[in-house]
């Protein structure tokens, strides 16, 4: 099993946090999906994934449907999507994926939160090279179909590991760049696609003891808790 798929069992689900948070989230990236490739899913591939996973989250269609119309609306601000980068206590790497109407709000919030807990906000970039960026589908099993000859199958398509979660279901991960390639490859081949998510996973590790855990998952507690955070990543190696 390699690192990506270790990374996100250990981070799997928590920022998401309830079912509130999860339907804001997904609002945002559905109106953010609308906005840069149109509002009809059967033309933008990435939105289609996103309203095929918001039926299973039972976000309510009335919902997608205001996410959508808010994509093309001369009233609202509009989200756009920024990252901040820095770093926590004892040295740990923070990478935040933010969708936001309001930038200033969200830079001000987001630098309180690492100076307040022993922190410090640098500039966009700096941890690049910390993270691999990767796209991760969650799909449902076919029959007759066996992991390992889909996953030689999918290597020519930029898939990089498959495995499967506590339900069965098989998660598929790759590179950010091949998501598009990835994702008509299992459309065209009849694959269910419960959710598919872009995520960073850290290159190396650091390991705290527990009081320093506890101190950097003070400030990731505190920033996950801000409405504009999509995302929280980290170079913390999971807890033992």
């Amino acid at each position: 099993m390699g690192r990506a798929f270790e990374y996100r069992k250990a981070t799997k689900l928590k920022r998401w946090g309830n079912m509130a948070r999860v339907f804001t989230k997904l609002g945002k990236q559905i109106t953010i999906a609308a906005r840069e490739g149109g509002g009809d899913p059967d033309t933008n591939p990435r939105l289609r994934v996103l309203c095929q996973q918001a039926k299973k989250e039972n976000m309510p269609k009335e919902n997608v449907e205001r996410a959508i119309k808010k994509a093309f609306s001369k009233d609202e601000a509009g989200y756009k999507e920024i990252n901040y980068e820095g770093y926590g206590p004892h040295g740990i790497a923070i990478f935040v994926e933010t969708a936001t109407d309001n930038n200033m709000r969200t830079v001000a919030n987001i630098r309180s939160y690492f100076t307040k807990h022993g922190g410090s906000l640098g500039t966009q970039g700096c941890l690049q090279f910390l993270f691999d960026h990767k796209c991760v589908f969650n799909v449902a099993p076919k029959d007759g179909v066996s992991m390992e000859d889909l996953e030689l199958e999918l290597i020519d398509y930029g898939v990089e590991e498959i495995d499967t979660d506590e339900n069965g279901n098989l998660i598929i991960c790759g590179d950010f760049q091949s998501n598009s390639e990835i994702q008509k490859y299992l459309e065209d081949n009849g694959f269910e696609i419960n959710s598919a998510e872009f995520e960073r996973v850290p290159n190396d590790y650091k390991t705290l003891t527990a009081d320093e855990r506890a101190s950097v998952q003070k400030l990731i507690d505190k920033i996950e808790e801000d409405e504009d955070v999509q995302n929280v990543y980290t170079n913390m190696a999971p807890e033992e």
